[in-house]
């Protein structure tokens, strides 16, 4: 089936960019030089796609958008760096995504819903089906995995990498790494759970998520280093799933980090 495209007369698109069928394009939108626009995606009115940015199709960009705008670090000197989107993206009101500084771009996967206001900084890397919130704010050079969901009006830090299908409650401040799998909370944002409910949701077998609350309450609730904790959980618990694994090797990697130290003294503070 033929695809029509539809472009306001008053949207303004720079002749380098390109516009795939099916797009549509509303009155007042700005589309800049260098930009791809893929098929089936919406450019809502007022929304502004600035330079070098790739979006994939079927995504929603609504009004006041502004996408692939230069990284708010006074290191950029005006290097040609950009913003590649995936399929599916829902990207709401007044959302602010920012091109990399240095080399490379900034990543965004597939299936997500950015709301109103949240931000993308330079340089970052999110991949699919991300939630955030309204007024979430990811610093530069984030690692966002699969499945990571975000309440309003969080602050992530530069540097930091949330894990897969974890859970950070609203009006957290993020300051080291989020384990997969786990729930954060408070400021500093601390585990506070398993994410169970994201966890059935995302179709994860009973088994697992068991593994992952027993594991849970070995690594954070018995006040052991976090070393001694690991190997404690590699000991009671056999047969362990992929999804254990990556959760202990994600620990083991922020354990030997100066992040993971701070947290070991927290936890033997609490």
């Amino acid at each position: 089936m033929e695809l029509n495209t539809m472009v306001h007369p008053t949207a303004v698109i720079h002749p380098t960019a390109i516009i795939e069928p099916g797009v549509i394009v509303e009155a007042y939108a700005y589309i800049g030089p260098y930009v791809r626009i893929g098929e089936g995606t919406h450019i809502h009115t007022h929304a502004i796609i600035m330079e070098n940015v790739i979006i994939g199709k079927n995504c929603q960009i609504f009004p006041g958008a502004v996408i692939g705008a230069p990284p708010q670090d006074s290191h950029y000197k005006g290097e040609k760096t950009s913003v590649i989107i995936g399929n599916n993206n829902i990207i709401r009101e007044f959302v602010t995504i920012h091109r990399a500084l240095g080399e490379g771009c900034t990543e965004i996967g597939d299936n997500n819903l950015l709301m109103a206001y949240s931000h993308i900084g330079h340089n970052c890397k999110v991949g699919n089906n991300v939630v955030m919130s309204n007024y979430v704010g990811i610093s530069g050079h984030v690692v966002i995995e699969d499945g990571a969901n975000f309440g309003g009006i969080v602050g992530v830090h530069q540097w930091v990498t949330v894990g897969r299908l974890a859970m950070v409650g609203g009006y957290s401040k993020v300051v080291q790494d989020v384990p997969p799998f786990m729930m954060v909370d408070g400021r500093p944002a601390k585990v506070v759970g398993h994410n169970k409910v994201g966890l059935r949701r995302a179709g994860i077998p009973l088994p697992v998520r068991n593994q992952l609350k027993k594991a849970y309450i070995i690594l954070f609730h018995s006040k052991l280093p976090l070393g001694k904790g690991i190997k404690k959980v590699e000991k009671e618990i056999p047969n362990q799933s992929e999804e254990l694994k990556r959760l202990l090797e994600f620990l083991d990697a922020m354990r030997q980090s100066r992040a993971g130290r701070q947290l070991e003294r927290l936890a033997r503070r609490s």
